[in-house]
């Protein structure tokens, strides 16, 4: 059973829910700092939806 589309966004997606560039993202990745990615065996790159909310949660700072 396939998952649906929705449950892994591309590069592309992952930037534009960002506003940020593509460099930006492989600066992120190569610093250990983007979320857990998926590398397709033709070279794509995929971010589980579950992964990049996650990813998100832990940037949360607590209000001063």
């Amino acid at each position: 059973m396939s998952r649906p589309p929705a449950a892994r966004l591309t590069v592309r997606e992952f930037c534009a829910e960002l506003d940020i560039s593509r460099s930006t993202f492989y600066e992120w990745r190569a610093k250990g700092r983007a979320p857990r990615c998926i590398k397709l065996p033709n070279g794509e790159i995929r971010i589980r939806r579950t992964d990049f909310e996650r990813w998100l949660d832990s940037l949360e700072e607590e209000a001063a």
